[in-house]
């Protein structure tokens, strides 16, 4: 059986337009209920949310699913996904539900779960859930109808929990940082965290109003927090996406680090501390100058699929630490279960508060190598894998690379499209060889 609902991260899409309308998510959550009664007689879930205006709604569905099923329902409020894991696992519930879409627009939302233990939950499971969708639903009658309540000050135990991540022994006082919230679920809890740690903080970015989750904030348009930061000349800048499981930061000079850059920055600072890195999980898009200055420490380095859930099962499998995408998501699984961008801008201020050094400082050694990314856009029907000519370049081409670069092709998982990367120390090279690929493609 395929997943017809779940993608990599939860049920996802436009409001209004099926899966995420009410009466669907109303029979999901009824559907989750009935898979989580197999396990358990009287279930307890946590239901979090972002800051979309559709937030209310799914939210009110989800809650009438689960107590239609007799499962109890607790209400986080808005809060960050990853604070939706740690509440989970601090509360001892039965299961997670996020409903958020991430770093999309507001017109989308979404549903994910996290397990009792904060962690993504299996295919296997989301396949159980799409099964108990296709049977008739069971009503609980009102003796057995699941109840629900408030968590009093959920984001405060969150703030909690993140400042407990951070050394205590060291503080942000006489630092100025700039706090980019995204206008979503850390709205009201990241400028917070940093300055009860002793920071300054200017908040932008924290005024949601239903529609304007990520409008042109937050770590998925980082110009906003460059700006900011050299407008109030602070030390830093923090961008989270809308539901704060990811982050980009900035430095004193503007310069924006990717989630390559900080992964291989906590690694090192790990190493630096004589603590043991056996190994770091990357992804099939990490750039190839982390893994070579990861390999030169003597550091074992994994590429896994695009997609934190499949960062974080390369981690499990290895009993690894550390693990992350260029693209701000990041996991430190001695600090939480699931990737959280304020815990990780938490490591990387450590790191630069403990040797007094800056970010550009602590990365002088690795310099990203150049990366070319061309799409390819398939005819209908082509069979590309089948090119000889492709095949054929593309043993050429990775021996001219050799060790100092790289070539990726793949398959587009939402449109008619070819991607093919290469990465080299050279720019000039690197684009030289796309675009040799790329032509065989298209001849």
């Amino acid at each position: 059986m395929t997943r017809k609902y779940f993608g990599t991260d939860g049920i996802r899409g436009t409001v209004g337009q099926a899966p995420i309308t009410p009466d669907f998510v109303l029979r999901l959550a009824h559907a989750v209920g009935r898979v989580l009664k197999k396990h358990e007689s009287r279930p307890t879930v946590l239901i979090g949310k972002d800051t979309r205006i559709s937030g209310y709604m799914l939210e009110s569905a989800l809650e009438s699913g689960f107590n239609s099923a007799g499962v109890d329902v607790v209400l986080l409020g808005p809060l960050p996904t990853p604070g939706v894991a740690y509440l989970t696992r601090a509360q001892r519930a039965s299961l997670g539900v996020v409903i958020s879409a991430s770093h999309n627009p507001f017109a989308d939302n979404g549903i994910k779960f996290f397990s009792a233990q904060g962690t993504k939950l299996p295919d296997a499971w989301e396949l159980d859930v799409e099964a108990a969708l296709l049977e008739a639903p069971v009503w609980a009658d009102s003796a057995n109808l699941g109840k629900t309540r408030r968590l009093d000050d959920a984001a405060g135990r969150y703030i909690e929990f993140c400042k407990s991540t951070f050394a205590y022994d060291l503080t942000l006082k006489g630092m100025k940082i700039v706090v980019d919230a995204a206008h979503g679920a850390a709205y009201h809890i990241a400028p917070k965290v940093f300055h009860e740690l002793g920071a300054e903080v200017v908040a932008i970015g924290c005024s949601p109003d239903g529609l304007n989750i990520n409008h042109e904030v937050g770590a998925t348009h980082p110009q906003s927090l460059v700006a900011a930061v050299k407008a109030h000349q602070a030390h830093f800048g923090v961008a989270l996406d809308g539901d704060a499981d990811r982050l980009q930061l900035v430095d004193a000079q503007g310069r924006l680090y990717n989630g390559d850059e900080l992964l291989f920055l906590l690694a090192d600072e790990r190493l630096k501390r004589q603590e043991a890195v056996a190994g770091v999980v990357g992804t099939l898009m990490t750039n190839m100058a982390v893994e070579v200055a990861l390999k030169t420490r003597g550091v074992q380095f994994v590429r896994a699929k695009v997609g934190d859930r499949y960062v974080l099962e390369e981690l499990e499998k290895n009993n690894w630490l550390l693990g992350g995408e260029g693209s701000g998501h990041l996991l430190a699984l001695d600090k939480h279960t699931t990737g959280d961008g304020l815990i990780s801008a938490l490591q990387v201020l450590q790191a630069c508060v403990r040797s007094d050094q800056t970010m550009a400082q602590l990365l002088a050694d690795v310099t990203l190598f150049p990366q070319i990314l061309i799409n390819v856009r398939l005819k209908p029907g082509q069979d590309w894998k089948a090119s000889v000519n492709l095949g054929s370049e593309t043993t050429a081409v990775e021996a001219e690379l050799g060790d100092s670069g790289r070539l990726l092709i793949r398959a587009s998982g939402t449109e008619p499209l070819v991607r093919v990367m290469v990465e080299a120390r050279d720019a000039a090279q690197a684009k030289a060889c796309a675009e040799r690929i790329a032509s065989t493609l298209t001849a």
